[in-house]
């Protein structure tokens, strides 16, 4: 028998690997001899980088960039096995888990520090990218990233603005003509899962503002300064970013790398399974064990298990689900190849302490679903 681990993260718990080593050890209780083939993954969110640094035997870089609020933090990007291609996750520099709770603050979270990890890899030489641009702090529309690179931001003194979405309403005119010019030498792939406009009330402030730290007149406030700034891209650069599908990615700089970078978006999933092979590593499977914390009807739409599933039924192989949690209207996966969703919680207890045993209940988890379906 041969089955294929393929989670995501536990968010705040386990990362994918140890998430896929805690399923195989479930299921070597069971099947001793089966051949498990381990491909921890991502969707374009935390953890992205790693997994595909990993999957291609390449390697991580350190630099000291500026963090979402301004101070200086470490930050990493990847360059992948092939020593050409590059990946920059969004989170590592400008990422929300770099903020306490109680600081996060959208008016004032800048994507700075991510231009500055691009301009790095520009100055080492690379050229091919994958962004991977989930687990953002920002509301900037991209502009600190933009910024970092070179663009001149210019309010009615003549001086450059400030950081963060509040302060985008200053901006007065903008100019390209110090744009770094090698951007345009390179090819830039968008690992993201989001298809949000930048603004209106499906836009990047209304649908992702407030798990960042944004109030409901901060909310206003963003969506606002947003349509400013996407007024002065469609003067400049002739691109509408308003209603432009994926533009209100992470704060709005999905719309900055479409207007700014010759780009184009993928859903983040879609990424990963070509980097890490899973197709390949399918082949002659008779069962996929994927998971991630939560999963719910948002699943399907772009999340981990459900590429891995939606690849799976392709070859007629069957899909099992293991989450932190289950929510609501889980039944639209199975159409998709998924014949099982089971949470790993195994008795009553808190967050906390789920979090803290999600190893042992994964191995739990699996070996019950295994000694149910096949023996």
């Amino acid at each position: 028998m041969k089955i294929v681990i393929a989670p995501d993260s536990f968010k705040g718990s386990v990362t994918a690997k140890e998430a896929a080593l805690s399923i195989e050890k479930g299921i070597k209780n069971t099947f001793s001899e089966a051949e498990t083939v381990l491909i921890p993954l991502a969707d374009g969110g935390e953890g992205t980088m790693e997994n595909l640094v990993s999957a291609t035997n390449g390697h991580k870089i350190a630099r000291v960039v500026t963090g979402p609020l301004g101070k200086s933090v470490e930050a990493h990007f990847g360059v992948l096995g092939d020593n050409a291609t590059c990946i920059i996750e969004m989170a590592s520099a400008s990422g929300l888990d770099l903020i306490v709770p109680e600081e996060r603050d959208p008016l004032r979270a800048t994507t700075y520090g991510t231009g500055e990890l691009i301009k790095h890899a520009l100055d080492d030489g690379y050229r091919n990218f994958v962004l991977a641009i989930g687990g953002s702090a920002t509301n900037d529309g991209g502009v600190g990233m933009l910024q970092a690179l070179g663009l001149e931001v210019i309010d009615e003194t003549g001086k450059e603005i400030g950081f963060g979405g509040g302060e985008l309403k200053h901006i007065d005119k903008i100019s390209t003509e110090h744009f770094d010019q090698r951007i345009q030498e390179s090819q830039f792939l968008i690992a993201s899962d989001v298809e949000n406009p930048l603004v209106g009330t499906n836009g990047a402030s209304h649908v992702f503002g407030p798990q960042k730290g944004a109030t409901e007149e901060m909310v206003l406030e963003l969506d606002k300064n947003l349509i400013h700034w996407a007024n002065l891209v469609e003067t400049e650069k002739n691109i509408r970013l308003h209603e432009l599908p994926g533009a209100g990615a992470a704060g709005g700089i999905g719309g900055a790398f479409q207007a700014f970078f010759p780009s184009k978006m993928e859903r983040g999933i879609d990424v990963v399974i070509n980097y890490t092979k899973l197709e390949e590593k399918l082949q002659g499977a008779n069962l996929v064990v994927t998971g991630e914390g939560q999963v719910d009807f948002q699943t399907a739409f772009g999340k981990t298990p459900m590429g891995v599933a939606q690849m799976a039924k392709e070859q007629n192989i069957p899909t099992i689900i293991l989450a932190g949690s289950i929510g609501e209207n889980i039944q639209t996966l199975y159409k998709y190849g998924v014949i099982g969703v089971h949470s790993i919680i195994n008795r009553p207890m808190s967050l906390e302490q789920a979090m803290e045993e999600a190893d042992h209940l994964l191995e739990h988890a699996a070996e019950q679903v295994c000694r149910t379906y096949f023996l």
